[in-house]
């Protein structure tokens, strides 16, 4: 019976917050509300903090269906402009079709606190997506309005160092994603003068990085990961800077998914070395390959991958076969290390060819490389292949040790956005030669 009690306690409290949240929307988006939004937005946020579970699946479905267009109003302004397709017509076409819902989440923007209130939303709605296709023009919104508000000539770019808050520091521990920091040690070592780190943060959250880089200033170009995130290795002089190899980047908040952000920190990062250390000649990156396995052990067929020629083809036929023999009929024995060790030059090359034929191949599809399409998206040049270059069980299991050097020509990396637009993958001639 106390069960029931508090069941039905808790189902009204729920009601009655939903109910308020509604309400406080309305108040926003009135007159009113756009004369007071600070004071109404502030109640509005609080109320949206407390939504969890069903209630707050319930407010999403508010926003998706109370707040979205009026049909008939978009199709009068619509026949209207089609009749006389004028500027004053257009205007009220976009205005009818605009869904109230984006003024409401603008509004709350506006108030202090609102930001990071609808990047938690975003985030909700995202997580639960999936299960609730009909939010999908809400979320559609979120984005639109995110990539407005998030643009990176508004966000300001800070080099991240020993001195930094250590508030910041424990944030770049907690959020680096490709190559875990080992404790303090290890985060000291990876902001020595030889190490830099950048983020990119908004106005509205200092306190928070939005995406950070990693960078390493070598005097060549990297071909293996343990080196630079070695916490005992000795910090270089800057006379042997030569190279900004950036091997990390991490984004800190899942709210902004789909927000671009780290093409924008790579460039103006390689752009603010430039100016500072004048000797360094290359940009490039050590970048895992994380798709590379999982596409291996379906046992590709050659043939399918488009623009090879039938020399290519059968020398990516004969290189399978290489690996399956040597790993005795299982490719998945390539993700352990004794199996690699036992590589003769020959069955490296054929590793080196299959992964440069899918690299090629199939990045500017949906069947290829998250990593390899960001940066080949970005205009950077597949430029090198390094086996056994991150032997960590991660790398092993991801792309059987294997790592890809990126070539950032800050004069070329429009073209190289260009080229991947029309489904061509730049590449040097010491990859294009691996076929």
């Amino acid at each position: 019976m106390f069960d029931d009690l508090r069941r039905a306690v808790a189902r009204r409290r729920d009601e009655r917050a939903l109910r308020t949240a509604v309400l406080d929307g309305r108040r926003l988006l009135s007159e009113r509300g756009e004369a007071n939004s600070v004071v109404i937005g502030r109640a509005l946020i609080e109320r949206l903090g407390a939504l969890q579970g069903g209630t707050l699946d319930a407010y999403f479905d508010h926003l998706a269906s109370d707040l979205s267009p009026d049909p008939e109003a978009v199709l009068q302004a619509a026949q209207a402009y089609h009749q006389a397709p004028d500027a004053a017509r257009l205007i009220a076409l976009v205005q009818a079709a605009e869904p109230p819902r984006q003024e409401l989440l603008r509004r709350l923007n506006r108030t202090p606190g609102g930001t990071a209130c609808i990047l938690r939303l975003r985030r909700e709605l995202m997580r639960r997506l999936p299960s609730h296709p009909e939010w999908a023009a809400t979320e559609a919104d979120l984005l639109h309005l995110l990539n407005s508000w998030f643009n990176p000539g508004f966000l300001n770019m800070v080099r991240v160092d020993w001195d930094s808050p250590a508030r910041l520091l424990e944030k770049i521990i907690q959020h680096e994603a490709v190559h875990a920091i080992d404790g303090w040690d290890d985060l000291r070592r990876r902001l020595q003068p030889d190490r830099r780190c950048f983020a990119f943060f908004h106005p509205q959250l200092p306190d928070t990085p939005l995406i950070f880089v990693e960078v390493a200033l070598l005097p060549e170009m990297p071909a293996a990961i343990a080196p630079l995130i070695d916490k005992a290795s000795p910090a270089l002089p800057p006379e042997r800077f030569r190279v900004a190899a950036f091997y990390s980047i991490s984004n800190c908040e899942p709210g902004l998914r789909g927000v671009s952000l780290g093409n924008f920190l790579i460039k103006r990062v390689a752009e603010q070395l430039q100016r500072e250390l004048p000797q360094l000649r290359r940009f490039c990156t050590l970048s895992p390959v994380p798709g590379l396995a999982h596409w291996l052990l379906k046992t590709p067929d050659p043939a399918a991958l488009p623009g090879l020629r039938a020399a290519q083809q059968r020398t990516l036929r004969t290189a399978l076969e290489r690996l399956h023999t040597r790993c005795d009929g299982n490719l998945a024995n390539l993700q352990q290390r004794a199996t690699l060790d036992r590589l003769d030059p020959d069955d490296t090359a054929a590793l080196l060819a299959l992964a440069a034929a899918w690299l090629l191949a199939l990045s500017s599809t949906p069947a290829g490389d998250p990593v390899a399409r960001f940066h080949l998206d970005n205009g950077a040049r597949l430029e090198r292949l390094n086996p056994r270059g991150d032997l960590s069980p991660k790398g092993l299991k991801q792309s059987f040790g294997l790592m890809v050097n990126y070539l950032y020509d800050l004069d070329k990396v429009e073209a190289g956005h260009e080229m991947f637009k029309q489904g061509e993958v730049a590449r040097s001639r010491a990859v294009q030669a691996l076929l």
